[in-house]
């Protein structure tokens, strides 16, 4: 009887201790997790402010670093009606890189070619007037300039040191201001490329960051935040993706710098308008020629006049280069210096024939 009084004691208490516990955890519980929240072992952990290295991503620093350098820019042209009234129309977007404090900037000729007023959009959301500075349509550069001072700046790095493969991230306004400051991620896909653009013959660097309508005269930059390009076409065809193109750092550097100092490049020219199959089919003609370009005019008083080329000849090759292309053509002279004396092959009436010319800067008319 004493044991089984002293054994119902002892589970009474044992229970007593159990619900004291389990209401204390029961209280602890009803007091940090209000009906309705995840436990705390399951809630997002508090934003520090900073990033791991896992997302610290070379993309994610050159976001940083270039983008706010990455202008739009706006093209207006003037428009008439019915009535002959002047009106202006937006007549393209753009993009555009920031170089110096200053407000100079850099873009693509075709961005701004014919434009009446031009409008750039920065990346704090303000909207100023530009003005040229000077555009090369050849190499389809253009330089802008805002009033003020302090503003963000990209630094250029130098694009014959950049490999096939290495990380490329673009930066630039896809479809317009709508998408601003996007930036896409891919890599150097191959270098040196040449395209035949509008009779111009351009070495570009190719790479697979998405490059869109928009895109044009934005940055190209490497994993380091320096700008190795200046993003300028993409191949637009079914079934072809990834393949956009820029023009290298170091050509458009080169260009800058005469379009600052002379508001022009000074080119040696030779002084001839020329066809090749293609352009002599848009004209409406039919050329019978196996190689070179046939000549249609000659300045009479330019390098090609001087040095006995007449028209209707068929330049084959300029200092050793062959022309089968207008742009080839350009190519080969443009890769002279003025004052250069080069050898010229021509075919007249059946016959080879050799000349040397002396080739001088391009009027600036």
């Amino acid at each position: 009887m004493d044991m089984w009084r002293k054994y119902r004691k002892t589970v009474v208490a044992m229970s007593v201790v159990g619900a004291v516990l389990a209401a204390g955890c029961g209280g602890a519980l009803a007091d940090n997790t209000p009906q309705g929240t995840m436990p705390a072992t399951s809630r997002p952990a508090p934003s520090t402010g900073t990033l791991s290295d896992a997302r610290n991503t070379p993309a994610v620093r050159v976001a940083k670093s270039v983008g706010p350098a990455v202008v739009g820019i706006t093209n207006r042209a003037v428009a008439r009606d019915w009535f002959n009234h002047q009106f202006e129309v937006e007549q393209g977007v753009g993009s555009g890189v920031i170089f110096r404090e200053d407000g100079y900037i850099v873009t693509n000729y075709h961005v701004v070619a014919g434009a009446k007023e031009i409008m750039v959009s920065l990346s704090d959301g303000r909207s100023v007037k530009g003005k040229m500075v000077g555009a090369d349509e050849l190499t389809d550069i253009a330089v802008v300039k805002i009033d003020g001072e302090g503003f963000p700046t990209a630094a250029f790095g130098n694009s014959d040191d950049i490999v096939v493969g290495e990380p490329a991230i673009a930066i630039g306004n896809p479809m317009g201001l709508e998408f601003q400051g996007s930036v896409t991620v891919g890599v150097i896909s191959a270098l040196n490329r040449t395209l035949d653009i509008s009779e111009r013959h351009l070495k570009l660097i190719q790479t697979d960051a998405a490059i869109s309508p928009g895109n044009s005269g934005g940055a190209l930059a490497n994993a380091d935040g320096l700008v190795i390009g200046i993003n300028s076409a993409k191949i637009a065809a079914n079934g072809v993706e990834g393949m956009g193109f820029a023009i290298p750092i170091n050509t458009v550097r080169d260009i800058v710098d005469q379009l600052l100092d002379h508001g022009r490049v000074i080119r040696p020219y030779l002084g001839v308008g020329v066809y090749d199959k293609e352009t002599a089919a848009r004209a409406g003609y039919q050329l019978n020629v196996d190689a070179g370009v046939y000549v249609q005019n000659v300045t009479l008083n330019g390098p090609a006049g001087k040095a006995g080329i007449q028209r209707g000849d068929v330049i084959l090759s300029v200092g050793g280069e062959k022309t089968n292309t207008v742009g080839e053509l350009r190519a080969a002279i443009t890769s002279h210096q003025v004052g250069d004396s080069v050898e010229i092959q021509i075919v007249r009436n059946g016959d080879k024939m050799t000349l040397n010319a002396v080739l001088e800067a391009i009027p600036e008319e």
